[in-house]
C-alpha cells in the first residue's frame, strides 16, 4: 500500500500502513463564518491535546440535496475565503467536494484534500480533473458500487500521474431509505493498494428518509467506527457540530462536537491493539473475492 502524504502548513501529514490514523473532522457544511471558526478551535484543541492528525473539512456547496429547496452552503468564493483562513490560522490541511470539473482550479488553490462525492464516483472528467491537479484525491465509494469496482475509479485519477489517492467507504444501499456496511470491503478497498478512509456518519444515513431530508442513526457511529478501525483502515472521516439537531445539512448523522474527544480516545485505543492482531490474510490480494 502507497503512503499518501498531506501538506500541512504545521507539516505534512500521512496515510499508510504503518502512519498513525488520519481524522477527516468538520461541518457537513459551512453554515457561516463564526460556526466554521467554533469547530475549527475546538478541533485544534483536541489535536493539540491527544497528539494526533487532523484534516479539517466542511463543504462550500453541496450540490446534491434531496430538496431543491434546502440550504446547500454559501457558495464557492467565500466559502473557500473561510477555509483558507481556517487553514492559515490553525494550520489544518483542507478538504471539501468539488462537483464539476470547472471548479478544480479554484478549489485547488485552497484545498489541500479533493473529495469526490460518492454519487459522482465515476464521473471520468471530475475524476481527471480532479487528478491533474496534483492533490490528493479523496474519492468516496459510491452507494452503488461493490468494492471491487472501485479498482476502476482509482485508474482513472491514477492515469493522470496524481498517485494520491485516498478511497472512502460510506456504505452501501440496502433497500430504500437504508444504508448499510459490509466490512468485508476494507480489506477489498485496500487491495487497490491505496489507505483507506470509513466514513462513519455518512455510513448512518439514511438518504431521503426524512422526506424532503436524509435522516439518519448518529447513535450507531462509535459502534461502526471502532469496528472499521479494528478491522483494518488508515483513516476515519466523522462530520461534527455544536448543534446537529440545529444543523441544515445532515444533522442526524453528525456527532455532537462535545462528544468527539472520548470518541477519538477510543478510536485511537482500537488503532493500538490494531498493532497486535496477526497479519489478515483478507488484506492479500491472492485471497478470493475480486
Amino acid at each position: 500500500m502507497r503512503v499518501v502524504s498531506v501538506e500541512s502548513p504545521r507539516g505534512n501529514l500521512f496515510a499508510g500502513p504503518d502512519s498513525p490514523p488520519l481524522f477527516i473532522l468538520g461541518p457537513c457544511v459551512i453554515e457561516s463564518r463564526e460556526l466554521v471558526r467554533e469547530v475549527a478551535q475546538e478541533l485544534s484543541e483536541i489535536r493539540d491535546r491527544l497528539g494526533i492528525q487532523i484534516v479539517f473539512k466542511a463543504s462550500y456547496d453541496k450540490a446534491n440535496r434531496t430538496s431543491g429547496k434546502s440550504f446547500r452552503g454559501i457558495g464557492m468564493e467565500q466559502g473557500l475565503a473561510i477555509l483558507e483562513e481556517v487553514r492559515s490560522e490553525w494550520g489544518f490541511p483542507i478538504l471539501s467536494d468539488i462537483h464539476e470539473a470547472e471548479h478544480v482550479p479554484a478549489a485547488s488553490r485552497v484545498l489541500d484534500i479533493l473529495q469526490i462525492p460518492a454519487f459522482l464516483c465515476r464521473q471520468t472528467d471530475l475524476l481527471h480533473a480532479a487528478g491533474e491537479s496534483g492533490k490528493v484525491v479523496h474519492v468516496k465509494k459510491g452507494q452503488f458500487l461493490a468494492p471491487e469496482d472501485m479498482k476502476n475509479v482509482v485508474s482513472k485519477i491514477a492515469e493522470t500521474g496524481n498517485n494520491r489517492i485516498l478511497v472512502c467507504e460510506r456504505g452501501v444501499s440496502f433497500g430504500y431509505h437504508t444504508l448499510v456496511v459490509d466490512f468485508r470491503s476494507l480489506p477489498l478497498l485496500s487491495r487497490t493498494g491505496y489507505p483507506v478512509v470509513f466514513d462513519a456518519t455518512h455510513s448512518v444515513q439514511r438518504p431521503g428518509g426524512g422526506g424532503d431530508r436524509s435522516s439518519g442513526d448518529r447513535i450507531f457511529v462509535p459502534s461502526l467506527a471502532r469496528a472499521a478501525v479494528s478491522v483494518g483502515c488508515q483513516g476515519v472521516f466523522m462530520e461534527v457540530h455544536p448543534d446537529p439537531d440545529r444543523a441544515p445539512s445532515d444533522g442526524p448523522n453528525m456527532v455532537p462536537l462535545r462528544e468527539l474527544e472520548p470518541l477519538l480516545r477510543s478510536l485511537l485505543a482500537c488503532f493500538e491493539l490494531r498493532k497486535s492482531f496477526p497479519p489478515d490474510p483478507a488484506f492479500e490480494p491472492s485471497t478470493g473475492g475480486q
